[in-house]
């Protein structure tokens, strides 16, 4: 059965150990939801995710958490939760971050893959995780007053220094 992820709960302060480690549920193919709008995974291949709806076009975050996560910024696209099944996932870890949000990885190989924030009713994904061609496109660059000094934002992207207003448009 079709089962969307649990949300995060509000617990723990930056610089913490990781909270109680929460995986999604393994999901099978729900029957009559048609194929997948997209398919992904981590590097060694552990973790391995679905999407059934829309994908929000990718955002750029460039907050001191998503560039130790990820070594530089992290761009990301997203799913409500009710669209996204993990398909394989023994390895799949969380760490509380913060009392806001968690962000979910391979413990493996240490691929990031998701972020979920406690009030947002849906998870971002790593945009680089998703398999083959996907037809987004980055739209915005968020926390910019954190990004780091040896890189310039000059495509003439949308930016805002600190998190995500409202994205108007449709999800794909």
């Amino acid at each position: 059965m079709w089962a969307p992820h649990p949300r995060p709960s509000p617990q723990g302060e930056r610089g913490e150990q990781p909270s109680e480690l929460i995986p999604l549920p393994q999901a099978p193919r729900p029957e009559g939801r048609g194929e997948p709008r997209a398919t992904g995974g981590c590097l060694c291949g552990a973790v391995r995710y679905e999407v059934r709806g829309g994908l929000r076009p990718v955002v750029a975050c460039h907050c001191t958490q998503c560039r130790r996560m990820t070594g530089h910024f992290l761009a990301a696209t997203a799913a409500r939760e009710g669209d996204l099944a993990i398909t394989r996932g023994s390895t799949l870890k969380w760490y509380s971050a913060s009392a806001h949000a968690r962000r979910g990885f391979c413990g493996d190989c240490g691929s990031t893959l998701f972020w979920h924030g406690t009030d947002r009713a849906y998870v971002a994904i790593a945009a680089g995780s998703i398999d083959g061609a996907t037809g987004l496109k980055l739209v915005q660059h968020i926390y910019t007053a954190d990004k780091g000094d040896y890189y310039e934002l000059d495509d003439g992207i949308a930016q805002s220094a600190q998190g995500l207003p409202p994205i108007c448009r449709d999800w794909s």
